[in-house]
């Protein structure tokens, strides 16, 4: 039977095929001919008026598209430009004398609608939906049916290497999932943005063979099918409709792409109202991977999806649960070890699984992987299956609940981490109050006893205050006096006369460099012997004593190879003055945007790497937490071995050790502060991770955040165009006329997309972040850093 069946499509295939190239072309569409959206004539109809092509409404504006007309509504199926913003009223579609179509949008500029390189004579729209310019000769020389959105029609074929794109939630510009017909001939839906790997995948078709021949046909009468183009041969049908329906010319099909992302066949009959749903690839919305984002998991509600986000996560925005959840509680407050105890918990999950690779797998029982996850910084999460402990970062990607199977073996618990709120004293039951009386008698020595160890105790205290304050009188004198504060012999740094330091600079001749707080002049010590870097404060009274403390106490106590190292200081009078080795090859600002020419791929590896290290010793490693406050290119300089080391710790902000978050003043440059700053929110850590962000990807492209005399306006904003050539697939762009390596370059955005995410709370820590670049963990795909492009 199957082979007689095979037979008939096959012959339906081909007569199908024979018809649409010997019927009869529809009316023609001459040179010269406009369309309004609000005027005569809106549209060009096919010659049965089942199709048009047109305006139509969009919002409180238009888009250009083809639609099937029905009784009550009207369906799009094609979207020209789907991605731009909706045109006003007062547009036009013309085919223009020269053979184009285009619209033109108000009294600005053009929007080609066909990419054809000849000209055309003519257009006309088929009844089957197809939109095709022709040339002088009746030749086809460009048809909407080559270029899908989310939808293929009846006669329609989805060729090898073809993709439909579902539509987003709020229109019909790009959506969150395709469908892929792959160079192997497998049919695949994927999560659009992501690898397509097979851990990608959600459904997919099974055939597998010479994929450049297999193609995705839906015929007029509703088959859906995949077959071999070259040889005319079925390799599946997905779905197979009555053969009654051959006769049936009052019905039409689509197969679409929905914004859940489940692919769904439909049936449109003229006698009826409405359409039908004739078959999904998937019957349980749940499937699709990533439909409800990040850190949340779908569920069935009476037959429809909901998103639920994961205990420790809430919305990121509560009217759209598919954006999916970030964690309502901040990592910057992870120390590591037995004391995270007192800021987070591990909560349970039982039959939970999720998409992402681990970091960590080790075999130890459920306890002992609750007490790893929770002493372990970069672990939100553990997958905890068959004695073994999977430890993961946040965010989590295809979070599944699975459905309760019996089989004790396959089963999961997740162990989630979650912050605590307040501390924990309410959780340790109180003890009751005994309450025991006395007579007059004898309470009276005990009240004198308490009054009088309380009135010492005042007095012993209010001394002890003015002692204190008299030391630090004193010493804060000797500290405007002479310098003599001690910092020496605390920090081993040499103390320098002024006369030494303007010997050394040739009285401040050379130059290096200019900042808000002073200049920075070249000088040798020892005789020639030793270059060094000499920062002069000029600014002295208030900002220029506290420029000088902050510098002092920041740098003093740390010592890394990428940090400048600070040498000595001089504290003279109102002379402050600071002596740090000397950077021979300038700042990273001059080697990427003033050089003749670019530092090589890998070198710009090295050096983002380097930075990276250089600010997680100042946020992990040291004594005291120092967030920088101002990184940028300009404050990353270049020793003699082209080693990257981070300078100019002036505007750095100390964190006390019990401290994760801090207020103060705005401080850093223009286009390299997180948004938090115009908040007015507590500042962490992850400020400066918003500002290496910023850098990674001048590191990577070699250019500034913003640059005004590029001669397109989406390349204005670095970080806007670096995200719409990573949405686009179309990275490659970033680096045009070098060699970079596709992995790496693509690796280096993600991070640097992670890294500029308007909410602190889902950027990485710059642990994560050395981790991530030296391809130690893998990278999840990032979101849109900015919540209102969502």
């Amino acid at each position: 039977m199957a082979p007689v069946l095979s037979t008939i499509f096959l012959f339906f295939y081909v007569l199908s095929a024979v018809e649409g190239a010997e019927q009869e072309l529809p009316s023609r569409i001459i040179l010269g001919s406009s369309l309004f959206p609000t005027s005569h004539p809106p549209s060009w109809f096919s010659p049965s008026g089942r199709f048009a092509f047109g305006f139509y409404q969009q919002g409180t504006g238009f888009a250009v598209g083809i639609w099937l007309v029905g009784k009550h509504n009207t369906t799009v199926v094609w979207t020209a430009n789907r991605n731009d913003p909706p045109v006003s009223a007062n547009s036009t579609i013309v085919l223009t004398e020269d053979g184009k179509l285009l619209y033109r949008i108000g009294q600005g500029g053009e929007k080609l609608i066909a990419n054809n390189t000849e000209a055309a004579s003519f257009a006309s729209l088929h009844d089957s939906g197809n939109l095709v310019l022709y040339n002088k000769n009746s030749e086809v020389i460009w048809e909407s049916f080559k270029y899908p959105t989310d939808t293929i029609l009846g006669g329609q074929t989805l060729f090898s290497g073809g993709q439909l794109i579902s539509s987003s939630d709020t229109g019909h510009s790009t959506g969150r999932f395709h469908l892929k017909m792959q160079d192997d001939g497998n049919l695949v839906l994927y999560p659009l943005n992501t690898g397509d790997t097979p851990g990608d995948a959600y459904w997919d078709s099974q055939t597998f063979g010479d994929g450049s021949k297999f193609h995705l046909y839906l015929n007029s009468s509703g088959h859906l099918l995949i077959i071999n183009g070259t040889i005319s041969k079925i390799i599946k049908t997905l779905y197979y409709n009555s053969l009654s329906a051959y006769n049936d010319n009052s019905t039409i099909y689509h197969a679409t792409l929905d914004t859940d992302g489940v692919l769904r066949l439909y049936s449109h009959r003229y006698n009826e109202t409405g359409e039908l749903k004739a078959w999904p690839a998937l019957k349980n919305p749940c499937e699709v991977k990533s439909f409800c984002g990040f850190n949340s998991y779908c569920t069935l509600n009476d037959g429809q999806p909901v998103c639920l986000c994961l205990p420790g996560s809430a919305p990121i925005d509560p009217n759209q649960g598919t954006l999916g959840c970030s964690r309502n509680y901040s990592e910057s407050g992870c120390k590591g070890g037995k004391e995270n105890a007192l800021h987070f918990n591990i909560t349970t999950m039982e039959n939970i699984e999720w998409g992402d690779r681990h970091y960590v797998q080790q075999s130890m029982s459920i306890d002992e992987c609750s007490k790893s996850c929770l002493e372990d910084c970069n672990c939100g999460a553990a997958l905890f299956s068959k004695n073994m402990c999977m430890k993961q970062g946040l965010p989590l990607r295809y979070v599944v609940r699975k459905i309760q199977s019996g089989d004790q073996d396959a089963s999961t618990t997740a162990l989630l981490k979650v912050g605590i709120g307040g501390n924990r004293t309410d959780l340790i039951p109180s003890k009751p109050t005994i309450i025991v009386f006395a007579s007059e008698k004898e309470l009276l020595p005990a009240i004198l006893m308490t009054s009088g160890l309380v009135l010492f105790s005042c007095i012993s205290l209010i001394i002890f205050c003015l002692f204190i304050y008299k030391i630090r009188s004193i010493r804060y004198k000797r500290l405007l006096e002479n310098g003599e504060d001690g910092l020496t012999e605390e920090l081993k740094l040499r103390l320098f006369s002024y006369n030494e330091l303007k010997v050394a600079t040739n009285g401040f001749k050379e130059e290096l460099g200019k900042g808000s707080f002073g200049a920075v002049y070249k000088g040798t010590l020892y005789r020639g012997k030793k270059l060094v870097a000499v920062k002069r404060l000029e600014k002295l009274l208030e900002e220029g004593e506290r420029e000088f403390q902050a510098e002092m106490r920041a740098i003093g106590r740390t010592h890394h190879k990428n940090l400048v190292r600070l040498l000595g200081y001089c504290a003279v009078d109102s002379k402050r003055l600071l002596v740090y080795e000397y950077m021979g090859n300038g700042s990273l600002a001059n080697l990427l945007f003033k050089s003749s020419g670019r530092p090589d791929w890998n070198e710009r590896i090295r050096i983002a790497i380097d930075v990276a290290k250089g600010i997680l010793y100042l946020h992990e490693e040291c004594e005291t937490p120092i967030i920088h406050c101002d990184i940028k290119p300009q404050n990353i300089l270049m020793d003699d071995f082209w080693t990257a080391k981070i300078a100019d710790f002036g505007l750095a902000k100390l964190l006390m050790p019990d401290q994760t978050r801090t207020f103060t003043i705005l401080r850093g440059t223009r286009g390299y502060v997180a948004p938090e700053w115009h908040k007015n929110t507590p500042i962490s850590v992850k400020a400066d991770v918003y500002s290496y962000g910023i850098v990674l990807l001048e590191i990577v492209c070699c250019r500034r955040n913003m640059e005004l005399n590029t001669s397109k306006p989406e390349e204005i904003i670095l970080s806007t165009w670096v995200h719409q050539c990573f949405v686009a697939g179309e990275l490659q762009k970033l680096v045009i006329g070098e060699e970079a390596d596709k992995k790496s370059l693509e690796k280096m955005v993600m991070v640097a997309l992670w890294c500029i995410q308007d909410e602190p709370a889902l950027r990485p820590s710059m642990k994560s972040v050395v981790m991530m670049l030296e391809g130690i963990t893998d990278i999840s795909i990032p979101p849109c850093p900015t919540a209102e492009s969502m």
